[in-house]
């Protein structure tokens, strides 16, 4: 493949990737509006089924293409700055995302699924569990922003 078909996969995969992540956390604070337990049940099914096939793909494109152009261009991964903490931070958005937020999507849409609706003790369980979920995404968003921002702006940051 060439150079510049390998730059098109991984931006367009680092943009769906992005996208779909940031998109989670509006429709995720859109459902907990509505204060209904279903609607947040629905939602955070919805979340799950577009992480496996979206964001979860698209991880994959970005690793594959990163590597191929990193290859291509003869650059070596761990010497060039901004490609080793632009791996470093996508890799730290991963754990969060893997150790953290999908489990806690899971254990939210479970809990959602068969609370009862209009219980304040279910609200304020599924808060607590809410307010882990948004402040662990955001972490995990915004350790996947900051590679899109070393790829684009290619700083000179210090290699090992």
């Amino acid at each position: 493949m060439s150079l510049l078909a390998w730059k098109l996969v991984h931006s367009a995969s680092m943009v769906l990737f992005l996208g779909n992540i940031i998109t989670g956390v509006f429709w995720a604070a859109h459902a907990r509006r509505t204060r209904d337990l279903r609607v947040i049940a629905v939602t955070f099914d919805g979340l799950i089924r577009s992480d496996r096939w979206f964001t979860l793909p698209c991880v994959f494109l970005i690793l594959l293409s990163g590597i191929a152009l990193a290859g291509r261009a003869r650059l070596p991964v761990l010497s060039t700055g901004w490609l080793l903490w632009a791996s470093v931070s996508f890799a730290v958005s991963g754990v969060l995302f893997g150790l953290r937020v999908g489990p806690l999507q899971r254990r939210i849409r479970d809990f959602a699924t068969s609370a009862v609706a209009g219980a304040e003790d279910d609200w304020r369980t599924f808060s607590g569990m809410y307010s882990r979920w948004e402040v662990f995404g955001l972490l995990s968003i915004a350790a996947a922003v900051i590679p899109f921002a070393l790829m684009v702006l290619k700083p000179s940051l210090p290699g090992l």
